[in-house]
């Protein structure tokens, strides 16, 4: 078992097997830096598949970081919209202004500089390095852990700690074609090593992999449970315009458009008789009571939105869910 054959064997599936992704599409290597700078604020806590339209739609408002620095910050939230957690949109915006006015349109190319521009943390920082620099790094996802998990057969919570994760991906190695092979890595992790029925035998790796020679593939994690927590939302309806008001109590949606809600305990919750419905967070479970009432109530920063201009403002899906769960909709 030669495991200098390991970059080899990867970067052979990759160039064979890797899917045709929006920001793969790249002409220059200004392009490259741009495009990998939105995808991975894009893929923070959100999914491939769901990115990608959001992606293609982005880019062609904003096709360069110019473009994006000068944009107006509204503008650039109506454009991220549906994509949720809107704090890296606006860090995204923010970083775009610092790389036209410190870097001259540059993405840095040292690790303590990206993690000190806004929303670029330890995972995207390297991402950047590995992607648009072509760095030897490897981005620790949950991609790449489970690959590291499978092939050292790791199951004890000291085994999959970070430390020992990020100790362990010395198997890898290293590799000339770097940008490459950390996407190939990843795109192991999200095609051939599923979460659920891996397909071994498109594995480049089951020489190495103990949890084939095992077939022992489930997977051990230390996720955090997720909060459930209750709420009663009070729609206020006059004809066809809904109260809304800007969101200041909340550190989630901060500063966007909700309906005014207000959070009540679990009695309260099981005892009314109103409408419920749930909105699942990423750290969070909201149970959320629908209190309708066609009184107009008096409320501080609220306004009446028609309900055909809903799509004129920046709404979170989930006001929109809320919105959508009403009768008029049925």
């Amino acid at each position: 078992m030669n495991k200098h054959n390991i970059p080899k064997k990867i970067l052979h599936w990759y160039d064979n097997n890797k899917r045709p992704l929006p920001w793969r599409r790249i002409n220059t290597k200004k392009q490259r830096e741009y495009f990998t700078l939105v995808s991975e604020f894009m893929l923070q806590q959100t999914q491939m598949k769901t990115v990608i339209p959001f992606f293609n739609r982005f880019i062609k408002k904003f096709p360069n970081l110019k473009s994006l620095a000068i944009a107006d910050e509204n503008r650039v939230l109506k454009y991220w919209e549906g994509l949720g957690y809107y704090s890296r949109a606006k860090n995204l915006k923010k970083t775009a202004t610092i790389l036209i006015k410190k870097y001259r349109g540059n993405l840095p190319k040292d690790l303590e500089e990206l993690k000190a521009l806004p929303g670029i943390g330890e995972y995207t920082s390297r991402s950047i390095l590995s992607i648009a620099h072509n760095k030897p790094y490897i981005p620790l996802d949950g991609n790449v852990e489970r690959i590291l998990k499978r092939v050292f057969l790791l199951k004890n919570k000291a085994q999959i700690s970070k430390e020992n994760l990020i100790e362990k991906k010395s198997f890898f190695l290293n590799s000339k074609r770097s940008s490459d092979y950390a996407q190939a890595i990843m795109e192991i992790g999200a095609l051939i090593c599923r979460p659920s029925l891996p397909i071994c035998n498109s594995c480049p790796l089951t020489t190495y992999c103990k949890a084939y020679k095992k077939k022992d593939f489930a997977i051990i994690t230390n996720n955090k449970l997720k909060k459930t927590k209750f709420f009663e939302a009070q729609v206020y309806k006059r004809k066809n315009k809904y109260l809304v008001i800007k969101n200041k109590k909340f550190n989630f949606l901060k500063n966007l458009v909700i309906f005014p809600m207000n959070e009540i305990n679990e009695e309260k919750y099981k005892l009314s008789v109103e409408k419920k419905i749930n909105i699942k967070l990423s750290n969070m479970n909201m149970k959320i009571i629908i209190n309708e009432n066609n009184r107009r109530k008096t409320i501080k920063n609220s306004f009446l939105l028609d309900k055909s201009n809903f799509n004129k403002f920046i709404l979170p899906s989930f006001t929109k869910k809320i919105f959508n769960s009403l009768p008029h909709q049925k």
